[in-house]
């Protein structure tokens, strides 16, 4: 059997009952790749409890759901339908009438599934959507069973609202992750920079044993990345090897290797900060590499560096690149600006970055890896034991961070008493991209609706800014003024005396001519002069969109053009109630004010005339521009 990767029957090995019989247990083993191949896991499927026929079935169909091309990326989505499937064989095997094959598998099998896990509220929709994409994989299923699966999943129940951080609580959880780091770095550096003189020739111990002995463990660390050890020849522990004696009166092993080498909590430091100045998902930054392009060519200008990351979720756009400036991050900085020196790597992105890089090289060389979040653990589970390796899980170690910080929330409890305050990488996305307000690899409107919509302690200062950005792009717009306008009078004297109307409106009579035969037509105007326009250098057609025709100096308003400015008006009105309000009033509020204006010096009448004498040709017009199909590619 083969999976994504291989899987094979293996040998547990022959063990001795208490009454001297030999048994043979055979375990079948499905080993599983992430999609980047830094990965895998192996997933024991002899535990399944069902009759052999129907296992069969279900370890064929979880090989073919984990197989490259099935959809799922990461070892987590693995996990997630590994534990679905033991899931539903326990139920299955605990049912009345267990199924032996998976022929006899019903929907009330299904539906009997479903009602043992209606407990977990919104859980219960991610297992019937992983159970469904399993059982879709497996070969034999009965067209009622396939019916079953074909029907919608459970409604996901509204999700509460998630609360970010206040700015207060925000800057001091990125300060406690800057004290952390500014430790490690000290600590690394004043050891790496003795170890160096040390082995130039340029430090001695002398008579002093115990910094002699400090330096010998420097440069083993630096060599092995361990501590001096003894093979146990004898005894229970007889094969193991355990620190020299002499190497524990210097400390711990974790406290030696560490003094060269980041340790798990300030590893989750450096994440919990780059998710401060990031706003990335936990995901990525836990697998951001430390391979880098120096976009800024090192030439002294502001310093920039451009990382290739993965968000899996994403799909055919899961590739992206981001790129880290040396510029502040206004939101975290000290409240008294001259308090940052220019030196202090910790509040920009290129410094953390280029820090991490700096503390966690020897650790990626002795690991063998690429990750940047790469430490030294003194423990690990499931056999892994103490090494080097890329952090995999940050949720634990931030959680301990925030209870060592004493990191305490703005609002206390009913009795008036402080409240730890819960560190959450996700929380902690959720404040960058409110507090910036902008989105973070992923589009605005999920940036509204997963994040901004789903914040309780994000819609008081998303409505500020919303009233805010309508305010200035008004204020731009009126600043600006609006276009030209031809009137109907203007127009028909211009038919009998074009020179003198032509003098007024400042063209020539040529051009006055044409405008009126309608050749110079865009969209909402006449262009007077298409190549000596503000938007282009002289001579050159003019780029910009039609929509910046409304404060142009080349554009004119003929009475024809009001049913297309009718309807442009009309349609941005609608579309502030169908799209988020932020990204309407950037995009939309300015040319909404002016076209607003535009049909203040208009006749009410003649405005009612031209939305009811609109055209199809003109609505067709409207919603080609308004889509931007109008727009130079």
């Amino acid at each position: 059997m083969s999976g994504r990767g291989r899987s094979a029957s293996l040998p547990a090995g022959r063990s001795r009952t208490r009454h001297g019989l030999l048994t043979d247990d055979e375990k079948t083993i499905v080993r599983c790749f992430s999609e980047d191949g830094e990965g895998f896991h192996d997933y024991d499927v002899s535990v399944l409890r069902v009759e052999s026929p129907l296992r069969e079935a279900l370890v064929a169909a979880f090989v073919k759901r984990t197989a490259p091309g099935a959809g799922l990326t990461s070892l987590d989505s693995m996990h997630r339908v590994y534990k679905v499937l033991k899931l539903f064989d326990s139920h299955l095997a605990t049912s009345p009438w267990p199924p032996r094959e998976i022929s006899h598998l019903t929907p009330e099998h299904i539906d009997g599934f479903c009602v043992s896990r209606e407990h977990l509220g919104s859980g219960l929709r991610g297992d019937m959507h992983d159970l469904k994409h399993l059982l879709i994989h497996a070969e034999g299923i009965t067209d009622a069973v396939a019916g079953r699966l074909a029907e919608p999943l459970p409604k996901r129940p509204p999700s509460p609202p998630r609360e970010s951080y206040s700015r207060a609580e925000f800057k001091r959880i990125a300060d406690a992750a800057r004290g952390d780091l500014r430790a490690a770095a000290r600590r690394i550096r004043d050891n790496r920079d003795l170890l160096q003189r040390f082995r130039q020739g340029d430090v001695e111990a002398g008579d002093d044993r115990r910094m002699a002995r400090h330096l010998e463990l420097l440069d083993w660390v630096d060599r092995f990345g361990d501590v001096p050890r003894v093979r146990q020849a004898k005894g229970v522990n007889a094969g193991k090897e355990w620190p020299r004696s002499w190497v524990t009166d210097h400390g711990s092993v974790a406290d030696i290797v560490t003094r060269l080498h980041l340790s798990p909590a300030e590893l989750a430091a450096g994440v919990v900060l780059f998710g401060v100045l990031t706003g990335e998902n936990p995901e990525v930054i836990l697998k951001a590499p430390a391979a880098h392009h120096r976009a800024d060519g090192y030439t002294g200008k502001t310093s920039t560096t451009i990382v290739d990351l993965k968000k899996p979720r994403r799909g055919r756009r899961a590739y992206m690149s981001l790129a880290l400036t040396e510029i502040p991050d206004w939101i975290t900085v000290p409240d008294n600006p001259d308090e940052l020196s220019a030196r202090d790597e910790l509040h920009t992105p290129f410094g953390l970055y280029m820090l991490l890089h700096e503390l966690t090289a020897r650790s990626r060389a002795l690991a063998g890896g690429n990750r940047l979040f790469t430490g030294y653990f003194a423990a690990g589970g499931r056999g892994v034991g103490r090494g080097f390796r890329p952090i995999s899980r940050a949720g634990e170690l931030v959680n301990e961070r925030a209870l060592v910080w004493g990191l305490m929330a703005d609002e206390p409890d009913e009795e008036d008493r402080p409240v730890p305050l819960q560190l959450q990488l996700g929380l902690v996305r959720l404040t960058h991209i409110e507090l910036h307000q902008r989105p973070v690899a992923h589009t605005e409107t999920t940036a509204v609706r997963q994040y901004m919509a789903r914040n309780r302690g994000n819609v008081t200062e998303y409505s500020k800014v919303v009233a805010k950005v309508l305010s200035e792009e008004e204020a731009k717009a009126r600043a600006r003024g609006s276009m030209a306008v031809m009137s109907a009078k203007d127009v028909e004297r211009a038919r009998t005396d074009p020179e003198a109307v032509a003098a007024e409106q400042g063209l020539d009579p040529v051009v006055l001519k044409r405008m009126l035969a309608g050749e110079l037509d865009t969209v909402m105007s006449a262009c007077t002069d298409n190549k000596n326009g503000p938007h282009a250098p002289p001579g050159t057609a003019c780029p910009a969109s039609f929509m910046l025709c409304l404060d142009c100096e080349c554009a004119r308003a003929l009475p024809r053009h009001l049913p297309v400015q009718v309807l442009v008006h009309d349609r941005l009105a609608e579309r502030r109630d169908q799209m988020d309000k932020l990204q309407w009033a950037r995009r939309f509020a300015a040319p909404f004010a002016q076209l607003a204006d535009l049909l203040e010096e208009a006749d009410a009448a003649a405005v009612e005339d031209a939305r009811r004498d609109a055209t199809d040709d003109d609505r067709a017009l409207v919603e080609r521009f308004l889509n931007r199909e109008l727009d130079l590619r």
